[in-house]
């Protein structure tokens, strides 16, 4: 399966970004509002200069204390991101996240942010996709 369609079957709900000025506090709202993981930090709002996870702020929190909210996103957030584009399959996708320990992954096509998939994205398309291969190996073996 390939990432476009797991965007499909998300919905149009889309990315949500903030500037590398943005305060952490700023970004935590963001994350607790939306209930989501992981903002991607975009200077221009179209291409992916970063991004900055709940586990990340949670670091910083027990590393510096509460002091670590009133710095910028850009401070603390992933600069080296790992991305993947619409075409990317679902399987490379999941090796690179469970090589690198993330949950969650840009996708860029021609240096524009068109989406993002988390690692429970990635599982339940499988999931899917293992379950219709099922159904349709019991088909062939019942000559249905």
């Amino acid at each position: 399966m390939q990432v476009q369609q797991i965007l499909k079957s998300k919905g149009a709900a889309g990315v949500f970004t903030v500037t590398p000025d943005t305060l952490v506090s700023d970004a935590a709202k963001v994350l607790a509002e939306k209930r989501i993981g992981t903002v991607v930090v975009s200077e221009d709002g179209k291409s992916a200069d970063g991004i900055l996870s709940e586990r990340d702020i949670v670091r910083e929190l027990a590393t510096r204390g509460g002091a670590c909210l009133q710095d910028s996103v850009a401070t603390y957030m992933t600069r080296e991101l790992v991305t993947c584009g619409v075409a990317s399959m679902a399987d490379e996708v999941l090796a690179k996240m469970t090589e690198g320990r993330f949950r969650h992954m840009p996708v860029v096509e021609d240096g524009v942010l068109v989406g993002l998939v988390t690692l429970g994205d990635v599982v339940k398309a499988r999931l899917s996709q293992v379950a219709m291969e099922k159904d349709a190996l019991e088909g062939m073996i019942m000559g249905r």
